[in-house]
């Protein structure tokens, strides 16, 4: 089975470090001429920046970095490291630093652009990537609620809900989840409805934190 991580969606965090400002930025990308792009849209923007670092994952494809003029190895690999860590790819990360006037030596560099990633990340979140079997349950309102928390409490996703006579939810579901949640609407319901199995679907959503 197909499953991966990737960023939730866009960020942008910003800290302070002995007067020198890290604004750090994560997006979900899926080439990598569009991680190129994200780069170079953030150097025209902060084209009065000192420092522009960055780096870029790509699901079956290349793995870059640069430390844009600081010292080797103090920044563009320290940001790679943080989502290959985390397993995270499809991503594209810039931490821009605007110099404050005072030298952080080489630990602080890294310190300073790990925990500018790592907080982007953070703010991004993560959605994991994989094959889910999309199902439905049509069910009186009054199980709603219930069969909702059943799908959430095997990691399922409520997807679109259609409302008429009854209330039919749609849900995404880890395929070894699907005969449990089946047995568990079935017993809730006295056998009065059951899942309907619509196919299986890849996507990403987001990830439970733990």
């Amino acid at each position: 089975m197909t499953e991966y991580l990737i960023p939730t969606g866009h960020s942008e965090t910003e800290f302070t470090e002995k007067r020198s400002r890290f604004i750090g930025r994560v997006w979900r990308v899926s080439s990598e001429e569009e991680a190129r792009q994200r780069i170079e849209e953030t150097r025209k923007k902060h084209y009065d920046a000192r420092h522009n670092c960055w780096c870029y994952l790509i699901q079956d494809g290349p793995v870059r970095y640069s430390d844009d003029g600081e010292p080797q190895g103090t920044a563009g690999q320290p940001m790679l490291n943080v989502f290959q860590r985390e397993g995270v790819t499809d991503v594209c990360c810039v931490v821009t630093r605007y110099f404050g006037g005072v030298l952080l030596g080489a630990g602080g560099l890294v310190r300073a652009y790990t925990q500018s990633a790592k907080d982007a990340l953070d703010a991004a979140g993560i959605s994991v990537v994989r094959t889910w079997a999309e199902l439905a349950v049509t069910c009186p309102y009054p199980f709603f609620e219930r069969v909702r928390q059943e799908a959430a409490a095997l990691g399922g996703v409520p997807g679109e809900t259609e409302y008429g006579a009854q209330v039919t939810l749609h849900i995404l579901l880890p395929r070894e989840q699907t005969a449990e949640f089946s047995r568990r609407i079935t017993e809730l319901s006295a056998g009065r409805f059951a899942p309907a199995e619509l196919g299986e679907v890849l996507r990403d959503a987001p990830r439970k934190k733990v």
